[in-house]
């Protein structure tokens, strides 16, 4: 078999055989997801297939699986053409994901692929009436990621997905307790007309043997009629509901929740291999907007566990509870010089037993060089959606090269900088203040005494 390296930025080739995988249910169609690490991509295929995996500035969470995690994020776009070089498939997507896993000290960590690298494409189909179509990516590392599609009179449908990732790969799963290839798999068996095509660009996330993952921007088409994808496009229900005519009448006001005392402030770690990767201290305070209804509650660290990974490039700090699943803080390096906190997720049972689920991996709040800590004693907000803030108080984070377990110096932010400043410059002006008045009373007294030599 021979390879042909395609137009940058992907690659063409001739497929002979490959593996395909299936992946869990989800509440949205379609739950693209897979995973890679630190590579570029090659692509085997049966037909002619083009491939391309490109960064997309701005983002951070991408692919079909996720942890959100992630930092950076890549647009995967697939053209799959028959023998007479009419396109047959046609996919484009964004994804990534977080897996968790016990280490041999029994503690649960989590790593978060979110970087697309070299991959083998095996197996992509056209498919026909008796035989489905398939989207299939196997990464390095042990990963794999497969959708089936089947075709009906008048629908095509996604059949399955499945996703296989391999803990005996040390550098992505380091100290696994368990070692061996695990699989997720489930029956999707939505359906779509079969001249549309799917689109869904809203965020959605599939949980599921502690690997959680997230995919927007999606739009595919199996069995392409003729040889020209669709313009039709099929919604997914989330875009759905996005594009619904708001109504006329007047909503009912949204109810103010009860104001809530200073939330206890909580030491948080995380431990890699080489000890202490990543520090935090703070008060959280959480707001909660669902169904007009607004909730503020505050994280109680006596009765919080947290845990997280370290990586050259990106740090994790997870917190959850009773009735926390997860909150998470995904920090970033920028321009290999300076920190942030680029992703905030959390997902979470409310008092009413409903759960509230939110992802934002374009956050750029925290920001301090690499080598020292950020503190910001003032209440500070981090808006994470118009239904999801964050009070912080008297925070302190440090999510790389922590040494020894201490803090670096830190950087403040702008509203304690404002203070310090201040504290001077009020001295000052009461010490200005105090020399005038003196020297009004040296000048009143001086007078006096004038006065009284010429009495004598």
């Amino acid at each position: 078999m021979t390879l042909a390296e395609a137009p940058s930025p992907g690659f063409c080739s001739t497929v002979i055989g490959g593996r395909w995988l299936s992946f869990p249910v989800s509440p949205e169609p379609f739950p693209w997801c897979c995973c890679c690490r630190h590579r570029r991509h090659r692509l085997l295929c049966g037909n002619m297939v083009c491939f391309r995996l490109s960064p997309v500035p701005g983002s951070g969470l991408v692919l079909l699986c996720l942890v959100l995690g992630a930092v950076s994020s890549y647009a995967l776009e697939l053209n799959l053409t028959d023998s007479e070089k009419a396109t047959c498939l046609y996919a484009k997507w964004q994804m990534n994901f977080t897996i968790c896993y016990e280490t041999t000290s029994k503690n649960y960590t989590t790593v978060n692929i979110s970087d697309l690298g070299n991959a083998t494409y095996s197996g992509s189909i056209c498919g026909d009436y008796q035989n489905t179509s398939k989207i299939a990516v196997q990464f390095e590392s042990g990963f794999s990621w497969a959708v089936n599609f089947s075709k009906e009179a008048s629908t095509y449908s996604i059949d399955s997905i499945s996703f296989t990732y391999d803990t005996r790969d040390n550098t992505t799963f380091p100290d696994a307790k368990e070692k061996g290839l695990f699989t997720v798999y489930d029956t999707v068996a939505f359906g779509i007309p079969l001249n549309d095509i799917f689109r869904c660009n809203s965020i959605s996330t599939l949980e599921k043997n502690c690997v959680t993952q997230h995919y927007w921007d999606v739009h595919v088409q199996a069995f392409v009629q003729n040889g020209t994808v669709s313009t039709k496009e099929f919604l997914c229900d989330k875009d759905k509901t996005s594009t619904t005519v708001v109504p006329t009448t007047v909503p009912s006001p949204t109810t103010t929740p009860t104001p809530k005392e200073k939330p206890e402030i909580g030491s948080y770690s995380v431990n890699n291999g080489n000890g202490t990767c990543l520090l935090a201290t703070m008060g959280l305070q959480l707001n909660i907007t669902q169904d007009k209804v607004a909730s503020v509650i505050n994280i109680n660290p006596n009765t919080t566990d947290f845990t997280g990974s370290c990586h050259s490039q990106t740090a994790l700090l997870r917190l959850n509870s009773s009735n926390i699943k997860y909150l998470d803080f995904v920090f970033a390096v920028e321009n290999e010089n300076r920190f942030y906190l680029k992703e905030v997720n959390v997902s979470m049972y409310l008092v009413n037993g409903s759960v509230f689920r939110i992802e934002n991996n374009n956050l750029t709040y925290w920001d301090a060089p690499l080598g020292s800590s950020y503190m910001c004693n003032k209440e500070q907000t981090v808006s994470v959606s118009g239904a999801f803030q964050i009070n912080t108080f008297d925070l302190r984070i440090q999510p790389f090269n922590v040494i020894e377990g201490k803090y670096s110096t830190a950087e403040e932010c702008s509203g304690d900088s404002d203070l310090n400043f201040l504290i001077p410059v009020a001295v000052g002006v009461a010490l200005g203040f105090l020399i005038i008045v003196v020297f009004i009373s040296y000048m009143i007294g001086r007078r006096k005494s004038r006065t009284g030599y010429q009495s004598v």
